[in-house]
């Protein structure tokens, strides 16, 4: 116990100076000082004895918030400069000594992440999410984590795929992994095509036709093999106000907006999981989000071939084939009822409907029939499918 007592003992001597500059600027009363005193006394005594848990490291890293921001709003108010001290670092001081501690709790190590990431510390949350990677190689989740990241707060595509590429290296039969690699890719395009439309420039020329899927060779590789994307293609050279369209083309036939990379993606996939059909619906349910990307329907189609190629007598290959003509096209387009044409009658190929199926048309068009604004005579149809398809349930 002594061993522990001295441990907090020189912790508490460290914050002396920070407590006596905080009573000379008057920002905290005697009084005040003595409580601040004694909460981090009972919280260094919790953490330096046995049986600390990650829990008190939460509680007294909440305190610390707590007080920090008490401090910066007497700061503010009494106009306060040239303060030598702040709480930031003791609180990730608390937060790096509970990480050390219990490397092993991820949910720790994401408080940590998230603390930094509002702190704006961008070196110091580089430096906490390799630790954190580092030690937990087989958590798809934090490689998922990394990869975002980096993608929202410093728009590095290339840093993004790395991780995800790492990460696939220890974490191969992770689905979701999968899935949230094409996703970053898909958002990675639907931002491009966002751009575009407000420089004006997605009119400027009619789109071209993408390029196919580059072959990706042993699936028990490290890596994927993508397409390389080079500053050139996602910044196309503009002299002036000039729309150079040769550049556009050139932007627009990449593998960052033709649906190149996603596809590889799947590939890669399908082959490390035995060509699964219930992964190969995730992952047509997930791109299917993407409605405006205009790649879409080629990404689709690429994942329905592969899926008839493979499970073609699946209820899941199925549904993806009829729901295939709608893709792309809202709900209350005026393209969305020859598209529901289209796949009612893809739909008629399947009849009489088995369980399953009818199962998967009930789950698809009832959403459909739930939408605002949908003209009357085809939500009719609609719900008669999907009365149909229930009848098919109970037989």
């Amino acid at each position: 116990m002594s061993a522990a007592t001295d441990k907090a003992r020189y912790f508490l001597e460290k914050s002396v100076p920070e407590l006596k500059e905080y009573e000379q600027k008057k920002l905290f009363s005697k009084d005040e000082i003595t409580s601040i005193i004694k909460k981090r006394s009972d919280f260094e005594h919790k953490l330096n004895a046995r049986g600390a848990k990650p829990l008190d490291f939460l509680r007294y890293v909440e305190y610390e918030i707590n007080l920090e921001t008490l401090r910066k709003k007497r700061v503010k108010r009494m106009g306060i400069r040239n303060l030598g001290h702040n709480g930031q670092r003791r609180i990730f001081f608390i937060l790096d000594r509970a990480t050390r501690k219990f490397h092993g709790d991820i949910n720790l190590w994401i408080q940590y992440i998230e603390y930094t990431r509002k702190q704006k510390a961008f070196k110091k949350l580089s430096s906490i999410i390799t630790d954190a990677v580092r030690l937990h190689p087989t958590n798809a989740e934090l490689w998922i984590y990394a990869a975002k990241y980096v993608l929202e707060d410093h728009a590095d595509m290339s840093q993004a795929r790395s991780f995800m590429q790492r990460g696939l290296r220890f974490c191969k039969s992770a689905r979701n992994l999968w899935i949230q690699y094409a996703k970053l890719e898909l958002i990675y395009i639907a931002k491009l095509v966002a751009r575009q439309r407000i420089l004006g420039l997605d009119e400027s020329v009619q789109r071209p036709k993408a390029v196919e899927a580059p072959g990706l060779g042993d699936p028990d590789a490290d890596m994927i093999a993508i397409p390389a994307i080079t500053e050139e293609d996602i910044n196309p050279t503009m002299e002036g106000d000039e729309v150079d369209e040769n550049a556009l083309e050139t932007l627009n036939a990449t593998p960052a907006l033709s649906g190149a990379i996603p596809m590889a993606i799947f590939d890669s996939a399908m082959k490390n999981f035995n060509n699964d059909d219930r992964f190969g619906l995730e992952f047509y349910e997930m791109a299917s989000e993407f409605e405006d990307a205009p790649c879409l329907r080629k990404i689709l189609g690429h994942v329905v071939e592969n899926l008839q190629a493979h499970q073609p007598t699946s209820s899941r290959t199925r549904i993806c084939y009829i729901k295939f003509p709608t893709m792309g096209a809202r709900v209350t387009s005026p393209e969305f009822p020859r598209a529901l044409g289209s796949s009612l009658a893809r739909l008629k190929e399947f009849q009489p409907l088995d369980a399953s199926l009818a199962q998967e048309v009930v789950k698809w068009l009832k959403p459909v029939a739930e939408t605002e604004d949908l003209d009357s005579s085809l939500k009719m149809v609609i719900m008669s499918t999907v009365r149909n398809a229930e009848r098919a349930l109970t037989q």
